[in-house]
Parts: C-alpha cells; structure tokens; sequence
C-alpha cells in the first residue's frame, strides 16, 4: 500500500508540473483468481492482475481527465499532460470541483487471506447440490472468482483515503431442460467473504432454480388486464435502478426533467416503503467507503416512509443545483421487509403476475415503461396458476411506488442489495 501512496504522490505532482491548477487521482491494483465450470465441467483457471491510474484536473475553471493501466513513471508523466490538454480543451463551468479535505482514513474489509481449498470444495458442492436437488437444471456456466484490490485516492486539497477489500464471488448462468421442452436462461451471483458458505443458500439461489423447473409447464397467457405485479428480490434490483436513474441522478435532477424534481420532502410512495443506500450495511460485502467524488461514503435514506428525502447526486450535480451531494456513490441499495410473508402476499392477489426477470428498454422521461416479463408466472385468485411464456407487462415507475399492495417481510441478501418482493397495483399485463 505504502508504493500506492507514493505513486499516487507522484501522479499529483506530474499533473501540477503540466500545469494543473488542482487535481485529484485513483491508484489501483488488483487480483482476481477466477476459475469456471462450462457446461458441468470445469474447463479454467487462471490469475488476473490489473492496475491503472484515474485523473483529474481543474485549469482555468475548466475539467479534464484521463485513464492508463499503467503505474510507470513515464506513462504517468504522459498522461498528466494528455489530461491538462483535456481540460484546455473543454467549456469552463463553475461548477467543476475536487473534494475538500475532511479527514483522512484507511479501509479494509472483506477478506484477504484466500482459502482457495475450501472455496473450489464449496463450488463443486454447490454443483452437485444443483444436480441432486433440480435434475431438469443444466448449468451452463458458473464463474467463480476470488477478488483482491488495493486503492489509494488523493487530491491537492490533502485527501487520502487507502482501501483493501477482499472477497469471494460466484455467477452462474442457467436454464431447464425436459425432452424437448426448455425455458428461457436465467442468472444469479451472489458475493461473500466466508470461503465456508453454503452457496446454495445464499441470495435466491434455491428459489430460483425452483421457479425456473416449475417453468417447464409454462403456456401462453390470454387476454390483457390491468393486476397486480408481484417483483422477486432480483427483480426488483433491475426496477428500482431504473427509478434511480429516472428520477434521482444527476443528468435528470440537472436537466430539469425528473418528475421528483421538485419533490424533496412530499410524499413520492406508499407509508412503509423506504429506499436506502446501505454500503455499511453488514449483509453488504465489501460495500463503498469512499465515494467518486472523494468523500467517506454513509448510507442515507432516498426515501423514508414514503417521503423522498434525497437525490443521487454528485458533489458536481450539487454545485449546479444548489441541492445536497449524495452520502455515497454506492449502487448497493434495500428495502426494508414489510410486516406480510411472501404467501399472505400472494393470497391478497386476484390477478396478476408474479415477474421474476423483466426485459425492456429505457422508460420515458415522466416514468412510463414497457417490456417483457420472463421466468415470470400468472396469480390467480391469491395462487400461482401456471408459468406464462414471455409476457408483457407496463405501468409507470413513479405511479408503481404510490400504488404498493404490500412488502414481504422476507428479504433476500446477495452481498450487494438486500430487497424484499414488493406487490404494485394498476399494472398492465398483455398477453397473447
């Protein structure tokens, strides 16, 4: 860590001497021991490394930046220049800054200590747990890695922040199979820092491999209705990111056109729901310590009770509008569990959909989306019917979160988001 330092030192000083008026860096270097298993059999293992350097600078009220994967000297020196160039380049703003000094910390988290042993044990436990468990499942891919970083940030204001993480990660790809029935593929993964764990129980593994056998009889469904959309914890994930993007980031809060722009402080969802980015959180693995923009990241509270209370912003964002920086840049982000299980939740449907995978475009500006809902089964009369082949499914991110039938009190924990399935009414599902 203490030869990061130093190059970071060095990258500050080779962008002042290109003439800089100030700057900030991100020294990095990493490892990642991944093997893969292909069709049941596993077929690589190798060691990456990588290294690389960010930079920033600030000229005459104007920002450039640059990217090497390189910690040379001579490279640095090159791309410092390159990076003044940029900055020379570009359109003044004052909005452009580099972060202020608070404090100074060192992170390490995860675990950097591999037990490479026990983990390959753990994935070919794990996959012959999928064979005995769900015959009709073929993995076509899992990919198991184990991931070591270090990173040093540092600017001309006196910043600097060190960070260690280390941890375990395992992806599979997946789909079933009987005679000459298959279902559309799936995926989940799933980060840990116990080389011990039982993967299958982590996340939604078991669920998932479950629903997506039960897949097997799926059929068309008739008919379109306006119901109830019940979203699984990954699937949520994809939703919830959208509404992010649509109504909390920078370009949107910026540019004037979120809906919520105006709405700090208002109720924007149902009493009990509330959005957080929660890098702290325990059940995350090695979550954001320190944000983009270079400041210690905490979690914070988007929405609280139904009541927005922040946006998504950078600290560049936030110059534009007036309004807060965000805590943190994480995207790791939950939900708490409401006070109905999973089933209680499924019995108060009369008719809907249960969406497990949702495939679509990007939604409108004011929040309308459209798109298909895969892996997905149809509810009826407060049970699962049968699974439907692709069907589309569309509403509007803002009107979903006003109209929430109810939370489950289960949540799922896969390393990066811990999420409950979440009921939305005035759901549109189209079928065949």
């Amino acid at each position: 860590m203490e030869k990061l330092k130093q190059t970071a030192l060095y990258v500050l000083d080779a962008l002042r001497n290109a003439g800089a008026d100030a700057a900030q860096c991100s020294v990095s270097e990493g490892k990642k021991e991944e093997f893969n298993i292909d069709a049941g059999a596993f077929s690589l293992l190798r060691s990456v490394f990588n290294s690389g350097v960010s930079m920033k600078v600030l000229k005459d009220g104007k920002m450039g930046q640059a990217f090497i994967n390189s910690l040379e000297k001579e490279d640095i020196d090159a791309a410092a220049l390159e990076c003044v160039q940029a900055a020379e380049a570009s359109v003044a703003d004052e909005a452009y800054c580099i972060a202020s000094f608070t404090e100074n910390a060192d992170f390490t988290d995860g675990t950097t200590t591999p037990d490479r042993d026990r983990f390959f044990d753990r994935v070919r436990e794990f996959l012959d747990e999928i064979g005995q468990e769900f015959p009709k499942i073929m993995v076509e891919q899992i990919i198991a890695e184990y991931v070591e970083g270090h990173s040093v940030f540092a600017n001309t204001n006196g910043v600097l922040y060190t960070q260690k993480n280390a941890n375990y990660s395992v992806g599979a790809m997946y789909s079933a199979h009987e005679e000459d029935v298959t279902t559309s593929f799936n995926s989940f993964d799933v980060d840990f820092t116990d080389p011990g764990s039982h993967i299958m129980d982590l996340g939604s593994c078991r669920e998932m491999f479950a629903r997506c056998e039960a897949e097997l009889a799926m059929q068309p469904l008739e008919g379109k209705f306006e119901g109830v959309a019940l979203f699984s914890p990954a699937c949520l994930d994809s939703m919830l990111s959208m509404i992010i993007d649509n109504f909390c980031s920078d370009s949107v809060i910026v540019e004037g056109t979120s809906p919520w722009r105006e709405q700090l402080g208002k109720k924007v969802a149902c009493d009990g729901f509330s959005l957080q980015v929660i890098p702290h959180d325990v059940r995350v693995v090695c979550g954001e310590r320190v944000t983009d923009d270079g400041y210690i990241s905490k979690d914070y509270d988007i929405i609280r009770d139904g009541v927005l209370q922040d946006f998504c912003l950078s600290e560049y964002a936030s110059n534009k509008t007036g309004l807060s920086r965000a805590p943190s840049s994480s995207s790791c982000i939950g939900v708490p569990g409401g006070d109905k299980r999973f089933e209680e939740l499924l019995a108060g449907i009369e008719k809907g959909i249960l969406v497990c995978r949702f495939s679509g475009g990007e939604p409108a500006t004011n929040g309308d989306f459209s798109g298909v809902a895969k892996n997905s089964f149809y509810i009826e009369n407060g049970k699962i019917a049968y699974p439907v082949s692709e069907t589309m499914i569309s509403g509007n991110l803002a009107a979903m979160l006003k109209n929430i039938v109810g939370i489950s009190s289960e949540v799922s924990c896969d390393g990066t988001t811990v999420l409950p399935y979440i009921a939305f009414g005035g759901i549109t599902v189209s079928g065949n």
